[in-house]
């Protein structure tokens, strides 16, 4: 694996001669030894070496999720007697796909986790808490410990849930970052306030999130990320932004001015509905190319996940692309009553009316063959009036305004977390299309 922390702080020129480099090893790599891609470039007599530049990537078949569920063995480049660990993705978009990493790649995603913790002014005299489980076939719990150790850190593993072990682990060993999903540190505040414990006063002065987003595509505060910052102004938050299938991530850094590419461990595309490369500031599909993945390396993967890229150089002295918070998965993209949603910006409603406890937005087609959006709504007031001030926030929002039910808060907390999820999930897309 190339090891080039240094090459973010090189010239946007400099970057891309580095990349093209890089690409044209995995090219290699994956040409000699993985059978899907072997297969591929001879189906569409594409020959690796006339490909020379990033824009000469496209003369390649894009790869899709559906590929790795058809063809999952296939993308396997070593013996199997090298892989050390398997993973799989959430299945957020179908059936969960298996991944297998060597000990490179182990080691690669340390030296991952760790750039990314150093992106957040992290060093070695810093104590990690981990509030995300490290266990259920999950990569980024497995790749933040291993990144902490790759740094020097201590890290003190508590897994998901539990504020009351969490501020136990706290006072007890005094970390001074985390890794968490932001809703959780909405209850990390509440159960201290219930039991009088002195969260301003706290050894945690920073938490790098993952899950939700901590800001809107424009780099201003979400919902979420405002009523942390108004009630533990001392937490500084960090949005941090990964997939199994990258085996990489992309974070903020002090100027917190969108997430990082890391040039030495990813390549990067952002595509329109054709495919073809959106300008900055556009929303786009963010397609990746691993560097350096040695059991399943991807060459131009379709994340489903739709971001703006940003090109001009971060005040922090870096020239890499920078990514905006997920504006949505590409599959979720909702059209109700000629208005284009994702699932984030009704979620960033919801968390923003102080009598929903939780909630559930589920989208349908309707008898015209169209979406139709419905959400249930846990709550203790069940008025007329309450769903009509939804409904009018709703439109002053988004102009358009879904159906509004209420469920028991329990019953829907537990549709939160289906059985084998690994967290919690808010929207569930019943389609015809994706029956």
């Amino acid at each position: 694996m190339y090891k080039n922390r240094e090459i973010a702080f090189q010239s946007a020129d400099e970057i891309k001669l580095f990349q093209e480099q890089r690409m044209k090893e995995t090219l290699e790599y994956v040409n000699t030894h993985s059978k899907f891609y072997n297969r591929l470039f001879k189906d569409n007599k594409i020959d690796i070496n006339k490909i020379n530049t990033l824009e000469d990537l496209r003369q390649i078949p894009l790869t899709t999720k559906r590929d790795l569920q058809l063809y999952n063995t296939d993308f396997i480049c070593t013996p199997l007697s090298q892989i050390i660990d398997y993973v799989t993705t959430s299945g957020t978009l179908g059936d969960p796909v298996t991944f297998a990493l060597t000990e490179n790649d182990l080691q690669r995603l340390a030296y991952n986790e760790a750039s990314s913790f150093t992106m957040a002014k992290c060093n070695s005299n810093d104590i990690l808490q981990l509030m995300t489980t490290i266990d259920r076939r999950f990569m980024a719990g497995l790749a933040y410990f291993l990144g902490a150790r790759e740094l020097g850190c201590g890290v003190v593993r508590v897994g998901n849930g539990i504020p009351e072990l969490q501020w136990d682990t706290i006072k007890r060993v005094k970390p001074t970052f985390c890794m968490v999903v932001p809703s959780f540190i909405m209850k990390l505040i509440d159960f201290a306030k219930q039991n009088n414990i002195s969260y301003h006063d706290s050894s945690l002065k920073k938490a790098i999130c993952i899950g939700e987003n901590l800001r809107n595509p424009d780099g201003s505060l979400s919902t979420l990320g405002l009523k942390i910052a108004e009630q533990w102004p001392e937490l500084e938050l960090f949005s941090t932004y990964a997939s199994t299938e990258m085996q990489t991530s992309f974070t903020e850094c002090e100027c917190h001015n969108g997430c990082h590419l890391p040039p030495d461990l990813i390549i990067v595309e952002f595509l329109d509905e054709n495919n073809n490369p959106v300008p900055e500031g556009v929303p786009g599909e963010v397609t990746i190319t691993n560097i350096g993945v040695e059991g399943m390396p991807l060459v131009r993967f379709k994340t489903g996940d739709v971001c703006i890229h940003y090109n001009d150089p971060c005040p922090c002295g870096r020239n890499t692309v920078r990514l905006s918070s997920v504006l949505g998965r590409k599959g979720q993209m909702i059209k109700f009553k000629g208005t284009t949603l994702y699932p984030p910006a009704l979620f960033d409603i919801l968390d923003n009316i102080p009598d929903v406890e939780n909630y559930i937005v589920e989208v349908f087609t309707n008898s015209l063959g169209t979406d139709q959006i419905q959400i249930k709504i846990g709550s203790n007031n069940h008025s007329e009036q309450f769903i009509k001030q939804i409904k009018d926030i709703f439109r002053s929002r988004v102009r358009v305004a879904p159906d509004i039910i209420f469920e028991a808060i329990e019953l829907i907390a537990k549709q939160q977390m289906p059985p084998m999820s690994r967290k919690v999930v808010k929207f569930f897309d019943l389609r015809n299309n994706n029956l």
